[in-house]
């Protein structure tokens, strides 16, 4: 409703994870490190923790946009689902036909095929998000997934994107030889005062909308309603210009901030 009003050529403060708009502040800089090097690595089993919108599905899409064409990935984004259903969706994101209906023909294709990308020096990346929602059943399945390797490498790199909890879930007693395999960990934290500043400007350049500016002051009241999390910071930044929108003012100001 308001981007002719503030000349912007797109929504700024959209919830959806467009990787287009992520801010790489230095907590995503060093995400994505870890993120890179246990892919490059061939570490076996990373994990990305953080609080709900703190981003984590928006870096991990930014990720598989730059992957490199030497890295074939899958990206599950609903885990609540059988061992022989993710294995059917690994599959079927690599391109791997099986005619087989039962788990041992699935894995035995996910297999041949991994086992094919390993001798074109290349390599295989299987992402879960959400993975707290994940049952345990299918948790230790994915255990066995890393157990797919030759004498020397790990053939397919599993990376867990979860909330705070996965890592309760993954630190129980009845996950302990995953939680053992799990070489690299990263929790991404919310952003600070400054970071939400570049971050909300950041979004209006993107936007289209540089002429656009939120005082400074508001973005203080901002960042005490979001605690520094990405997807409040788009939630109160959107209702604020939506009010100044409402409201005729092309310049927004603290009290605008305030009553949105």
């Amino acid at each position: 409703m308001y981007k002719q009003f503030f000349g912007l050529a797109e929504e700024p403060f959209g919830v959806t994870p467009d990787p287009k708009f992520l801010y790489m502040s230095k907590k995503h800089e060093d995400a994505l490190a870890h993120l890179r090097f246990g892919i490059s690595g061939g570490k076996g089993f990373v994990m990305l923790t953080g609080e709900i919108g703190s981003g984590k599905t928006t870096l991990i899409r930014y990720l598989l946009d730059n992957i490199g064409r030497d890295v074939h990935s899958s990206m599950i984004i609903n885990p609540m689902v059988s061992p022989l259903e993710i294995l059917k969706l690994i599959n079927h994101d690599f391109g791997v036909v099986c005619s087989g209906t039962t788990e041992k023909d699935q894995m035995d294709a996910l297999n041949n095929f991994l086992l094919d990308v390993f001798t074109k020096d290349e390599k295989a990346v299987l992402i879960i998000d959400e993975a707290q929602e994940m049952s345990i059943e299918c948790l230790e399945f994915t255990r066995l997934l890393s157990n797919l390797e030759t004498d020397t490498k790990k053939l397919l790199q599993i990376i867990l994107v979860g909330q705070p909890e996965l890592k309760k879930i993954i630190a129980s007693e009845q996950l302990r030889q995953l939680d053992q395999r799990i070489v690299i960990r990263y929790h991404l934290e919310p952003l600070d005062l400054n970071d939400t500043i570049i971050y909300v400007n950041h979004r209006l350049r993107i936007a289209g909308g540089g002429m656009v500016t939120f005082p400074v002051s508001g973005i203080k009241l901002i960042q005490k309603f979001s605690g520094g999390i990405p997807r409040l910071i788009n939630l109160a930044c959107d209702r604020t210009l939506l009010r100044s929108y409402s409201e005729g003012e092309m310049k927004i100001s603290h009290n605008t901030v305030k009553k949105a």
